[in-house]
């Protein structure tokens, strides 16, 4: 159950990643794309505590939660780096 959500906060991190460089919805702190990266994270784990009728962490651990969290953001970094300094050559 662990693997999903590694994969899909890594990828969501690197995505949200490449974009945090063009502020594609607007320059504001609510709307970085670090701060909405996080709240469709929260948003997405409302809806599987919802639909599974169990605590989050009956499903994923706490630990799993937190290095989920910290992959999302170390690749969120790593996307902003890649769009900035390799996307960026002209």
């Amino acid at each position: 159950m662990k693997f999903w959500w590694y994969g899909l906060m890594a990828v969501g991190g690197f995505g949200f990643g490449l974009l945090a460089d063009k502020r594609p919805f607007g320059e504001g702190v609510l709307l970085h794309p670090l701060v909405l990266f996080f709240i469709a994270v929260a948003a997405a784990l409302l809806v599987v505590r919802a639909v599974s009728a169990r605590p989050v962490p009956e499903l994923i651990s706490d630990r799993a939660l937190l290095l989920g969290c910290c992959t999302g953001l170390g690749l969120f970094l790593i996307g902003n780096f890649f769009a900035v300094h390799v996307l960026a050559i002209r």
